[in-house]
């Protein structure tokens, strides 16, 4: 199956999806924070990362996708956003309108769902190379 991180600082998040996903056979590695999650994408070469927006400050999983994006050897990786900045910020972040500019493939909402992040997963897994949003901007014209 696949090698997934999952990057969160909610340690009940890095469980449940860490359950979820392993149900599945997937092999599942975590960090607390997107400087860690980075360093771990490089040892552990995921297949999916799973990164949330708000940990160590209100954008650092923002931060952490450009900076997997910004490598050559982690460039190719799908990552599936998790958030939940609009219940707990002021930010107003609309996933439509401002995510469409994130080199991120894909946003989810805060809880988790186990069904919908299970067929997230796969759909991303079968992401072509040349589908995986690495520029940040998708559906802009």
């Amino acid at each position: 199956m696949a090698k997934i991180l999952c990057i969160d600082d909610e340690l009940d998040v890095l469980e449940s999806c860490s359950t979820i996903l392993k149900s599945k056979g997937h092999i599942i590695k975590c960090a607390g924070n997107g400087t860690d999650g980075y360093k771990e994408a490089l040892n552990f070469k995921p297949d999916l990362i799973i990164l949330d927006v708000m940990m160590d400050s209100h954008t650092d999983g923002f931060h952490a996708a450009y900076q997997f994006r910004n490598n050559e050897k982690l460039k190719n990786i799908p990552i599936l956003m998790l958030t939940s900045i609009n219940q707990i910020s002021k930010l107003k972040f609309n996933k439509e309108k401002d995510g469409q500019f994130l080199p991120v493939d894909e946003f989810m909402e805060k809880p988790i769902v186990p069904q919908k992040l299970l067929a997230e997963v796969d759909r991303l897994l079968g992401l072509k190379e040349e589908n995986i949003n690495r520029e940040g901007v998708k559906n802009v014209y």
